[in-house]
């Protein structure tokens, strides 16, 4: 039974959901709300408790007060929210739902049923469910919007849940959930996501920040005040209809800042941002945003470099601001937001603010991403972890504008290269790839797009994917084309492969059956049947050497004991019940080619020829190659421990792979062009990108090349530090 407590947090909770409700939802749905919630106490106990501390129903009621209130969903949204568990919990026939409601809500509460079924006791990135949870997603928008709004409300009463379920429910949220919420434009519940998500893993960091930003607080409002006072004259002298407001930065990304830069919390200027939200109508928009621009920038000294028009060309989220970085009061960087009721409005709610306001298109972004998302879903070839690594590939955050010589907008993941661009366009396109043409320059396939390059594709019917093509892709959609592709190939090569040994073997009045096909597998190092006749096809493995292991097969009767290093092929991923049986000692050998083998290397840490490795097997024999100190390591040995062998790599060298140095140091006249100077004498590595900031006397950065081996790349990083004016250069590990 609820106690007094809880009725009367329960009853403060409803009528609040009543008053944010009143114009969306009319008296005859709140009686059918309640003739449902009557039905549903009579057959089962809808306030029972969830191994927690707050009820089932209390729960529901903040969720829907989320959905009303901070998304802006309609009301077929917010009584699907509100009704959802109930229904479940008392096996509420579908038909009650549709004569009440209407079919709109049937759909959301169906989808919502089945999101609440897969997650059981496990979480959903842990089990193999997940795909089918993105199904259902992928099928309805608002689905996914009320799943952001239970886990918002799940982890605001995180002290409900016991310590091993806050530490598991918040790393899930800050790894899916929170960038899921970016994604959807929803900018303030990502926020407060990422910050809750780090209060309960990594507490006393956080604990630290939130003190130090409380102890600053009075003389950080001093200067906000002394920012904005002779702004906000002149933006009245104008006439524009305006709020202006100081925002301090979320902890979480406080902390990006501290991790990405390497310094103390005291050492960073820009922990507020300046907005300015102007009142006016839609088609005065951008003049509007831009006559602010004018009168920021005329009374503080604008960092050009640090321009962000996302008014002109909105982020695929629908996101639209402008963004300026200024030299302010006491010789400090204050980064000023320009935006519009509107856009401010879309910026904390997302997709559902789009709907109030007709013109604009947003919705083509959004069905976009979705059919993105379908595309990864029926990749059949994917394994759980693949899975989820491809699927965070579409809720990236940062993005590149790149056009067609017709002058067609692409936008793809920051990072993406000409063979991105080339699939986003069309899979033969991809296909036949030979490079492209980058502002009246040729360039390679690896080229690495910048925004505002005109791109034109060169391909040739003679073209044909290669397996290193996966080391110069980036995003989702042209992992997954590629995959199909050289999948085809493979195939295709395999029954030119098996036609003729089928023919030699014949003539040699030999015959290959099953048992000995397996073994020749094994002995090989293959577990692709159709990889092996491909490899066959291609005079990997000759005729003459499949002849002469048959006949000591005849002769021996009995398979050759098994090496002490195997080869990936040869690996069986040990089943989680049969850990103590797991052999010790094994190593994965890793060749130059990467060829012919199921196994990729991690995105995460991006690891080369050289670094230091191990081998994550998946349930399905997947493998992804890891840099030993990746920041994802802890975490997989903590829970798929029984998946991880030892790797090493053969030979001397290996292909030449990008890896991402970040450089700081004084800000001194030809300090930039000292360090690329230092790679056109240099035989064994190759400048890729440049990305600086300036700071104030100093140059914060990053720096892509390519390299060999890990060995080379030492090489690079020590003349690096050698040149006069760097004081830092180390390896990031994401792209």
């Amino acid at each position: 039974m609820l106690t007094a407590e809880e009725k009367k947090a329960i009853c403060t909770a409803y009528k609040r959901l009543l008053h944010i409700t009143r114009d969306l939802l009319n008296p005859d749905d709140i009686h059918n709300i309640r003739d449902v919630f009557r039905y549903a106490s009579e057959t089962t106990d809808i306030c029972q408790y969830k191994a927690t501390r707050f009820t089932s129903l209390l729960h529901s009621v903040q969720v829907s007060t989320i959905v009303a209130d901070e998304i802006g969903l309609g009301r077929s949204s917010i009584i699907a929210a509100f009704l959802y568990d109930i229904i479940q919990s008392a096996n509420i026939p579908t038909d009650v739902i549709k004569e009440k409601f209407g079919e709109g809500t049937v759909a959301i509460c169906e989808g919502l049923v089945k999101v609440r079924q897969l997650y059981g006791k496990q979480s959903a990135v842990e089990n193999d469910n997940f795909r089918k949870l993105l199904f259902t997603f992928a099928k309805d928008v608002r689905v996914i919007l009320i799943i952001l709004a239970d886990r918002l409300n799940i982890m605001r009463h995180m002290k409900a849940y016991d310590v091993d379920s806050q530490k598991s429910i918040s790393s899930e949220v800050g790894y899916l959930y929170a960038p899921l919420a970016h994604r959807m434009g929803l900018y303030g519940i990502k926020s407060e996501m990422e910050d809750l998500s780090m209060k309960y893993t990594n507490r006393e960091v956080y604990d630290t920040i939130a003190r130090k930003l409380n102890e600053t607080k009075k003389s950080r409002e001093e200067y906000i005040e002394a920012f904005i006072f002779p702004l906000r004259k002149a933006l009245n002298d104008m006439g524009l209809k305006f709020e202006m407001k100081g925002r301090t930065k979320t902890i979480s990304s406080i902390y990006n800042k501290l991790k990405k830069k390497n310094v103390d919390i005291e050492s960073i200027y820009d922990l507020f941002a300046i907005r300015i939200i102007i009142d006016c109508d839609l088609k005065d928009e951008k003049a509007e945003c831009w006559r602010a621009y004018s009168v920021v920038t005329d009374m503080y000294k604008p960092n050009p470099a640090r321009l962000k028009d996302w008014i002109s060309v909105p982020k695929s989220n629908g996101y639209e601001s402008l963004h300026i970085t200024v030299f302010g009061p006491g010789r400090r960087w204050v980064e000023v937001q320009i935006r519009t009721k509107r856009m401010d409005e879309v910026a904390e709610k997302g997709f559902a603010a789009h709907w109030k306001y007709k013109g604009i298109k947003t919705e083509e972004n959004m069905e976009l991403w979705l059919a993105n998302i379908r595309e990864v879903l029926e990749n059949p070839e994917l394994n759980g972890v693949d899975f989820i690594e491809d699927f965070k590939l579409n809720l990236y955050d940062k993005e590149v504008f790149a056009f067609t010589p017709k002058g067609d907008l692409r936008r793809l993941a920051k990072g993406a290269t000409i063979l991105d661009f080339a699939f986003d366009i069309h899979t033969n396109v991809g296909r036949h790839c030979t490079g492209a043409i980058v502002n009246d320059k040729n360039v390679s396939l690896r080229y690495v797009l910048q925004n505002g390059d005109t791109v034109e594709i060169l391909t040739s019917p003679h073209q044909e994917p290669k397996q290193d093509w996966m080391n110069y892709v980036s995003t989702s959609r042209a992992k997954t084309k590629l995959r199909q592709a050289l999948r085809e190939q493979t195939f295709r090569q395999a029954e030119i492969g098996k036609e003729l040994l089928d023919r030699r073997l014949k003539n040699w009045k030999l015959t290959l059956d099953d048992a000995t096909q397996r073994l020749l597998m094994k002995e090989y190092g293959y577990k692709d049947i159709n990889v092996f006749f491909s490899a066959v096809g291609e005079e990997k493995i000759t005729a003459t050497e499949i002849k002469e292991f048959i006949d000591r097969q005849n002769k021996e009767r009995e398979s050759p004991n098994a090496a002490k290093t195997t080869s990936v092929e040869n690996f069986k991923p040990v089943a989680e019940n049969d850990k103590a049986k797991e052999k010790q000692g094994s190593v994965l050998i890793l060749d130059k080619g990467l060829t012919d083998i199921d196994f990729s290397l991690a995105h995460c840490c991006n690891p080369i020829y050289g670094d230091p490795v191990f081998a994550f097997v998946s349930a399905t024999g997947g493998v992804k190659i890891h840099r030993i100190g990746c920041h994802n390591e802890p975490e997989m040995r903590r829970k798929f421990g029984y998946r991880i062998i030892d790797a090493k790599w053969s030979g001397e060298d290996g292909v030449a792979m990008p890896v991402m140095l970040h450089v700081s140091g004084n800000d001194d006249i030809g300090i930039m062009s000292n360090i690329s100077q230092l790679f056109s004498t240099e035989k064994d590595a190759k400048l890729r990108n440049i990305n600086v900031d300036s700071t104030e006397g100093g140059f914060d950065g990053t720096i892509t090349i390519l390299v060999n081996n890990a060995s080379i790349l030492d090489a690079i990083v020590k003349k690096i530090r050698g040149v006069k004016g760097v004081h830092k250069v180390e390896r990031l590990e994401t792209k």
